[in-house]
């Protein structure tokens, strides 16, 4: 079997830890806050963020790793392993996979770059099952095939906790932003093709938890759903509650949770909550 080097970026929302032990190497996006820029999980921890961006939210940005670091990258991996395996975030929210291609070829590298077509846990999870096939020693050709076909098996669904920090980003205009506040909407958010698209509004937050569940509730109708993971924007208790909830409806669902990646908080806002999974 060849020696197969991971690739990935910050979204992926693995730890570390994990990331060290089994040949994966993230590269940093980065956060521009208070006006100052940092590297996820490497400046400030997913915690240490969201503390700063509910004290200082205003114009708060994201940042791709730069092409350069891929390059330097590559060539380090080209002389240690003999391929690499790339999955990176939706290419609609982020450069950081055509980075990857262009950067793999300049280097003449043997890289597979893979578009997720969506990002943090179930970015993860691809990138978890792939490590576990490699120790089942699948094929190169049936490892790639298989992760090739998991951005249609993903899913996330995203309750922002106000339309001001989509605003600030520039996700919406200030004037959907005035017209939602006024009339007290709350947006579901998912992901189609890559693309994160508006599934549903709600006037009453109450009812757009309920719509959250009734999104799982579906597919676990549908898809049988094994695992699934809750995302948290600096809500940690308000993760737990819902984990409570779903465990005592869905008693054979492993639920996990996990802190939502900056780059997206960003764009969402402190206090949002997601449903994410990666189907069988």
């Amino acid at each position: 079997m060849k020696k197969i080097a991971w690739i990935t970026d910050s979204s992926c929302g693995l730890d570390k830890e994990y990331a060290e032990q089994h040949d994966i190497f993230i590269l940093p996006l980065s956060v521009i806050i208070n006006g100052k820029t940092y590297k996820e999980e490497v400046d400030l921890t997913k915690e240490e963020f969201y503390q700063m961006l509910k004290e200082h939210g205003d114009g708060a940005k994201t940042s791709q790793p730069a092409y350069g670091d891929f390059i330097t990258l590559y060539e380090r991996l080209k002389e240690e392993y003999d391929c690499g395996i790339a999955i990176h975030a939706s290419s609609q929210l982020t450069g950081t996979y055509q980075s990857s291609i262009s950067a793999s070829e300049m280097v003449d590298f043997d890289v597979e770059v893979i578009d997720s077509k969506i990002g943090d846990f179930a970015l993860g999870k691809m990138i978890q099952n792939g490590v576990q096939m490699v120790k089942e020693e699948y094929s190169m050709t049936d490892i790639v095939a298989k992760l090739r076909s998991y951005p249609e098996l993903a899913q996330m669904y995203l309750m922002p906790q106000s339309f001001e920090q989509l605003r600030k980003s520039g996700r919406v205009s200030a004037a959907q932003s005035i017209f939602a506040s006024l009339l007290n909407i709350h947006l579901i958010l998912g992901f189609d093709d890559g693309k994160v698209v508006v599934k549903d509004k709600v006037r009453i937050k109450k009812r757009a938890k309920r719509k959250m569940f009734q999104l799982l509730d579906d597919a676990m109708d549908i898809y049988h759903l094994k695992e699934i993971c809750i995302l948290h924007a600096g809500v940690k208790d308000q993760a737990h509650k819902w984990k409570d909830e779903i465990e005592k409806l869905h008693a054979e669902l492993k639920v996990n949770i996990q802190t939502l990646v900056p780059v997206a908080g960003v764009h969402t806002g402190h206090g949002t909550i997601c449903l994410a999974w990666l189907r069988d």
